[in-house]
């Protein structure tokens, strides 16, 4: 496993130190613990591992690096699930328009919801997505008794468009983009009375349902905590996150950055890391300003999104550290080390890697090194968001 990086000169890189200076609070369904109480609650939850991959710290040069494993997360081969339930137990909890909020049901988990849902006849959950996202709905969906219908784009895999309509979702492939799926579920949604549209990006007016996706994804940061403290590591001095619309990103922006996780320490360095065909929040960063850039087919499938949530890039303009880009041919071989270390991980999962090969290593390395504080005694979590593909 050397760490050279494979990267087109120069490395598509943006950095700002003084993010880790910005402070933000965090919700007070997560402070308060409801979140994690919730995800308990579902059938399966346990806390996916926290792996030491030993082989990868001395080519990296840093002192410990961790992966955090979500190939099996609540019986799905994502994190995603994380943010479509706590969203889907809050949306059947919320007030609609003119109407006050359901009672609370009698218990959480598959029972809870069923009991919410009943009370909401006509309701059918719709989202867009490029894999994993709507497959997370549909299974949420499910446990519900609440039908689904998911949007995908042109270029979706056959096995990942049967992988959701398993679920009991229908399945609706739009002639385009990601971006494109999402407009299109956006106006069926808008057309249907009963409709609830669980979208994991935001815009304006559209902002509430993925802050409860955000919200849903701490969590998987509440374990990384624990598991770090269990393995003697202490805090990690870099967190490096694969981004898509960047709500997993925002995640970690606000666990790092807020004043209870911090306790006085050093902030963690968060790193994003996008396809450099679907690069929208480092555009968006070198330019100041949201921006959408055009996509092109990507081996990272489920980061191939051109548009930045709206939610998510203040997070990002404050408190982000550094965001890079990287290859196809990166992430193909971030998820074979990965595979050799006993960790499955799809490439867009396994860009975590790439993305911290290509930031600490190579030429310009000691500078992007100096940017986000890392030394070779730093302790480093990768995370690697899904499972490796069937074919892969």
């Amino acid at each position: 496993m050397d760490g050279s990086p494979q990267v087109s000169q120069p490395l598509p890189w943006f950095a700002r130190p003084r993010a880790r200076s910005w402070i933000c609070g965090i919700p007070g369904e997560v402070s308060s613990g409801a979140v994690r109480a919730f995800h308990a609650s579902l059938p399966g939850y346990a806390p996916t591992p926290l792996t030491e991959v030993p082989a990868l710290a001395r080519p990296l040069g840093t002192g410990r690096v961790f992966v955090k494993d979500e190939s099996a997360r609540l019986g799905l081969p994502a994190f995603k699930v994380l943010g479509a339930s706590w969203a889907v137990r809050q949306l059947l909890t919320a007030a609609t328009a003119g109407e006050p909020a359901p009672a609370a049901a009698t218990a959480d988990g598959p029972a809870g919801l069923r009991e919410l849902a009943a009370r909401r006849p006509g309701l059918i959950f719709v989202t867009a997505t490029d894999g994993n996202h709507g497959r997370a709905v549909a299974r949420m969906g499910r446990l519900a008794g609440v039908p689904a219908r998911v949007f995908v784009p042109a270029l979706t895999e056959p096995a990942t468009r049967a992988a959701i309509a398993s679920e009991g979702a229908e399945v609706i492939q739009v002639a385009g983009s990601y971006d494109e799926a999402v407009a299109q579920a956006r106006r069926w949604a808008r057309d249907r009375p009963g409709a609830a549209l669980v979208q994991d990006t935001a815009w304006p007016g559209y902002e509430r349902v993925p802050g409860w996706i955000v919200a849903g994804y701490s969590t998987l940061f509440a374990e990384v905590d624990a598991q770090l403290a269990a393995a003697g590591a202490g805090p990690p001095a870099l967190v490096a996150v694969p981004v898509g619309v960047g709500s997993l990103a925002q995640a970690a922006v606000l666990h790092y950055r807020s004043a209870t996780t911090r306790g006085g320490r050093t902030a963690a360095a968060v790193l994003s890391v996008e396809p450099d065909t679907a690069a929208c929040l480092l555009a968006s960063l070198r330019a100041g300003t949201p921006v959408s850039v055009p996509t092109a087919d990507t081996v990272m499938a489920g980061l191939n999104c051109g548009t930045v949530s709206s939610i998510a890039w203040p997070y990002f303009a404050n408190g982000l550290d550094a965001a890079v880009a990287v290859t196809d041919d990166a992430a193909r071989r971030a998820a074979a080390d990965l595979a050799k270390a006993g960790i499955s991980s799809g490439p867009s999962g396994a860009a975590s890697l790439a993305g911290a090969r290509a930031a600490l290593t190579g030429p310009g390395g000691p500078a992007r090194r100096a940017a986000l504080s890392v030394d070779p005694s730093s302790v480093i979590v990768l995370l690697s968001t899904e499972a490796a593909h069937p074919a892969q």
